[in-house]
């Protein structure tokens, strides 16, 4: 259908929550949303549904067997189709702690697969790693942790073709302000994580550009009252967005429910840190260079036993926070879609629902449950 418009329940606009109505969609893009049926086009009546952006998934490493550090542009185009499959239509392929080599070999092969890709949009890459502390490496490799370099991330910058979007570092590195300024300069949002940092160094890494917290509560010291840590800047700055795995097992639901309160909604990003395993069953499995076993959806380090990532999907994310009373379903899809996408600055081609853009989008039952996923205004799942 070239022209139609989607009749449902309800649909998370770019600026409210409209019940019902008609929503256009006419050559692959949103048109506008009214309260009449539009004229002269064909009417797909979702009945009841919620019709909210495609997920946008900003920090996630694999899915189905395939993970960004095997540097195969086949399988990041697996992923992509079997992430829309489960509503999320636009991610970030994720690196891991590696050799320059290496990362640089993952970043070209995710800008290979982003050529032609079916399935979820690839719309940048984040380098979560190498600048991190070991002490809280996490599932890191610390045989490749050293302190940031731009060179390297314009020899990364070259290989990905532009599209890295986001780069991570511990803000106690030595060369944090000059790297994080040049992150600035080039485009790329500065991410805090993987770090052992008082407040005030995680404060520096904010005063010098840094705006994303990773995946906050991991990979960072417990807050206590003397020595607040990384987990008290991203609780009480202001100006950043924080990263949270809610799928009850890294961190507890209420400590999720303590960030939403702290920051609001709109500051919190819904990520999945989703590894290969992510829609395996249990079993042994590799972290790049680190064996992992996965045991009832969380996955650990074999040797360490840390953890090491989840096989959680956005829309369970979605689920769980509306489940635990932390957000409304309307605020919960928007931290899955809208939040991310501001936070990496892909905001101007994903995660809202207005007139012009991509029609990329979700239906979901009242429950949140998946009923359908369209992209570029087609049914694909």
């Amino acid at each position: 259908m070239s022209a139609y418009a989607v009749k449902a329940g309800g649909f998370v606009l770019a600026d409210r929550l409209a019940e019902g109505g008609y929503l256009a969609i006419e050559d692959g893009c949103f048109g506008a949303w009214s309260n009449e049926a539009p004229e002269g086009v064909e009417i797909l009546d979702l009945r009841d549904a919620i019709v909210a952006p495609g997920f946008v998934d900003t920090h996630i490493h694999g899915f189905a067997g395939h993970d960004v550090m095997d540097c195969d542009a086949d399988g990041m185009r697996t992923v992509s189709r079997e992430l829309a499959r489960r509503g999320t239509t636009s991610w970030l392929p994720t690196t891991l702690t590696a050799s320059f080599e290496e990362t640089g070999r993952a970043c070209a092969s995710v800008a290979e697969a982003a050529h032609g890709c079916e399935g979820a949009r690839i719309q940048g890459i984040f380098l979560e790693g190498p600048f991190f502390t070991e002490k809280h490496k996490g599932a890191q490799n610390p045989k490749y942790l050293c302190d940031p370099d731009l060179a390297w991330l314009d020899a990364w910058q070259k290989l990905a073709e532009g599209l890295i979007r986001k780069s991570a570092l511990a803000p106690e590195r030595s060369g944090v302000a000059g790297y994080i300024a040049g992150c600035r300069e080039r485009g790329v949002v500065a991410a805090l994580g993987h770090s052992a940092a008082t407040f005030d160094e995680a404060a520096a890494g904010v005063d010098a550009g840094g705006t994303v917290f990773v995946h906050t509560f991991n990979g960072m010291p417990e807050f206590t009252h003397r020595e607040p840590g990384v987990v008290g800047a991203a609780l009480t700055l202001g100006g950043t967005y924080c990263e949270v795995i809610a799928d009850g097992m890294h961190s507890h639901p209420r400590a999720v429910d303590l960030l939403v309160r702290s920051r609001g909604w709109q500051s919190v990003v819904l990520i999945t840190d989703c590894l290969s395993c992510g829609g395996l069953p249990d079993g042994d499995y590799m972290l790049g260079e680190l064996p992992i076993v996965l045991s009832g959806g969380l996955a650990r380090l074999r040797d360490a036993g840390n953890i090491a990532g989840s096989t959680l999907t956005m829309l369970k994310a979605v689920q769980n926070v509306v489940v635990w009373g932390i957000a409304t379903p309307e605020q919960a899809l928007r931290m899955a879609s809208e939040v991310p996408a501001r936070s990496c600055g892909i905001d101007g081609c994903c995660g809202i629902i207005a007139s012009g853009r991509t029609a990329d989008f979700v239906a979901l039952s009242p429950d949140l449950d998946l009923r359908a996923v369209y992209m570029a205004g087609e049914l694909v799942h």
